[in-house]
């Protein structure tokens, strides 16, 4: 669950107000997206609620953590409830497609066996059976992606936040990706996708909360949504 209520957010250096008075309402299993302009307070809202800056006013709370307030040693425990997919996939080189996704179980101090079994489903589960052993260099962009999902979703979060995750694909594999994180969606998993590509966006009967200007402009289930009206 997602809550911000009249949350501001003034950047201290270059006294920018990237947030005005912001309120926010994100259930357990929705599937929500969240558009507007570059600059208009997307990235501010996704650091806020993954803990790396904190509101400069009103209250937070992303799965039961208080972000407004959190201590730093609470942070690893929040963030350990949400998997983020950025755009440029962010996927280690050096490891196969199975050390990728496995190494975020590692991380946490899953037992080998729970790495096996878990990895071994969430490669199936996202269409990647068969390609364990490749190296990111050798897959194409929507394969690479798909091993950015898996490595988000292996350990079982309670909600995805997914950012651009279609910046670099094409059409058809933009298409495909949102059809999975749909499927992931209706698992039980909360999903949230900052995007600008509007034409994606009106392809699904979703959520979409517009931000501008640091406001939220409009929040409304699926219909035609025009980008221009940001602009």
């Amino acid at each position: 669950m997602v809550y911000f209520q009249r949350v501001k957010k003034v950047y201290e250096n270059s006294g920018l107000a990237a947030l005005s008075d912001v309120d926010l309402h994100i259930d357990n299993g929705e599937f929500v997206f969240l558009v507007g302009p570059s600059g208009s307070g997307k990235t501010t809202i996704i650091k806020l609620l993954t803990g790396e800056i904190k509101p400069t006013e009103g209250e937070i709370e992303v799965n039961g953590f208080h972000v407004s307030h959190i201590r730093r040693h609470k942070l690893p425990k929040l963030r350990r409830t949400m998997g983020v997919i950025f755009q440029d996939f962010r996927l280690i080189d050096k490891k196969t497609v199975y050390e990728n996704v496995a190494f975020a179980m590692r991380v946490i101090g899953a037992s080998g066996r729970d790495i096996r079994k878990r990895t071994n489903y969430v490669l199936d589960l996202v269409g990647l059976k068969g390609r364990e052993k490749r190296l990111p260099q050798e897959l194409s962009g929507g394969e690479q992606q798909r091993v950015a999902v898996a490595r988000a979703i292996v350990n079982n979060p309670r909600m995805i936040i997914a950012d651009e995750p279609t910046g670099n694909l094409d059409p058809v594999r933009s298409l495909e990706l949102m059809m999975l994180l749909e499927k992931i969606n209706e698992m039980g998993t909360t999903v949230l996708v900052v995007t600008h590509e509007m034409e994606l966006v009106n392809a699904f009967s979703k959520r979409v909360v517009a931000i501008d200007g640091g406001r939220v402009v409009s929040d409304g289930m699926g219909g035609y949504f025009d980008y221009e009206e940001l602009e």
